[in-house]
């Protein structure tokens, strides 16, 4: 339970006050920040909708003449609900926090490259070599050729994602010890898949872009 600063009600923790509108500025998960169910698929409107009407309510601009403790508040939750719409907005990001808050880490028994992907990864990693030695025009098609294979596995481990999430949301996680282990471990597959293949798009876009302005 939190006290509201402004009208001194006790309630659930909350960023708002759900007697006078203030800001409470509680610690709350990125879900509740953004009143929005603690499921994995979230439609992007309504986020944007809970955003910018929450960011309406609680922006420090309209406590400017309150107590500093209300100001405080508006800083704290302003603070929390811009963290909650950038974590929330973006599916991976949503994945690491659902594990975050789940007390799972994407680390964990998780460092090596993917084994569907080590192929692609050291191929890839050998075609930037030989662009980086000779910017002829064969590397140059190479690497374009291998970005946009890396641009199609990321939009298949997109899907993938998706397909994770909606399994998380039909199920619940009221499921049994092994059903969320093998959840959780599909989980951390995907996510490391995207975390490898977003990098090693990365690194083709560098070499590209140091390729043409030589």
């Amino acid at each position: 339970m939190v006290t509201c600063p402004s009208c001194v009600r006790t309630q659930p923790l909350a960023l708002v006050c759900a007697g006078c509108g203030a800001p409470i500025g509680a610690s709350v998960d990125l879900f509740a920040a953004l009143n929005l169910p603690r499921r994995l698929t979230i439609d992007p409107e309504a986020l944007e909708r809970a955003y910018h009407n929450l960011s309406r309510r609680i922006h420090p601009d309209r406590f400017g003449s309150a107590s500093v403790r209300i100001r405080d508040a508006s800083l704290r939750a302003t603070a929390l609900l811009t963290r909650a719409y950038r974590t929330l907005r973006d599916p991976a990001a949503r994945g690491r926090y659902w594990l975050e808050l789940h007390g799972h880490k994407l680390g964990d028994d998780n460092q090596r490259v993917p084994a569907n992907l080590a192929a692609l990864v050291f191929e890839t990693q050998e075609r930037l070599a030989e662009l980086r030695d000779e910017r002829t025009p064969g590397n140059l098609a190479a690497a374009r050729a291998r970005r946009e294979e890396v641009a199609r596995a990321l939009d298949a481990a997109g899907l993938e994602l998706a397909e994770n999430f909606a399994r998380w949301d039909a199920d619940g996680v009221a499921t049994a010890d092994g059903e969320h282990a093998a959840r959780f471990a599909e989980l951390k597959a995907v996510l490391s898949k995207i975390a490898y293949l977003t990098t090693l798009h990365r690194d083709i876009d560098r070499e590209l872009e140091t390729a043409r302005a030589a």
